[in-house]
């Protein structure tokens, strides 16, 4: 498998601990993360499910939490057949703002004869349309924050 890595961040002015609440609360992440609604529970683990899409045109990621550590990092691992690879949150103090980090590593699942040019194509499509996802959520998170 080959992995392409989007990392989107942004700084907000609120305590690292309301920014994990806020960021870990699965239930009000459709707050933040477009057309997605995510349940699941807590804890190396646990089960995270997000249906993201409009009406019957849309996909469910499946997830494993791998790496729990409050307030600091979650990591989830993407068992589904759309969405492969981790997920990782961040949270980090910055003096008088928190940095609050998301970074996927997505697997794409190719042949070996076939991965430097997926890799290049991937790079160059999923990378800009996964980061300007990203980077919206945040912004609409930072609001809600």
């Amino acid at each position: 498998m080959s992995a392409l890595e989007i990392t989107s961040r942004i700084q907000v002015r609120a305590d690292p601990q309301r920014v994990w609440e806020l960021a870990m609360d699965w239930s009000r992440q459709r707050e933040w993360v477009p057309a997605t609604v995510v349940r699941g529970g807590t804890g190396v683990g646990a089960q995270v499910a997000a249906r993201t899409g409009v009406g019957p045109a849309g996909f469910t990621d499946t997830m494993v939490i791998t790496e729990w550590d409050p307030p600091r990092r979650c990591v989830v691992q993407h068992t589904g057949r759309v969405v492969r690879g981790r997920g990782v949150f961040e949270v980090v103090p910055r003096g008088e703002v928190t940095e609050f980090r998301w970074t996927e590593l997505i697997d794409l699942p190719v042949p070996a004869s076939v991965r430097p040019a997926a890799t290049v194509i991937g790079r160059w499509t999923v990378v800009p349309l996964t980061r300007l996802g990203l980077d919206y959520a945040l912004r609409r998170f930072a609001r809600l924050v």
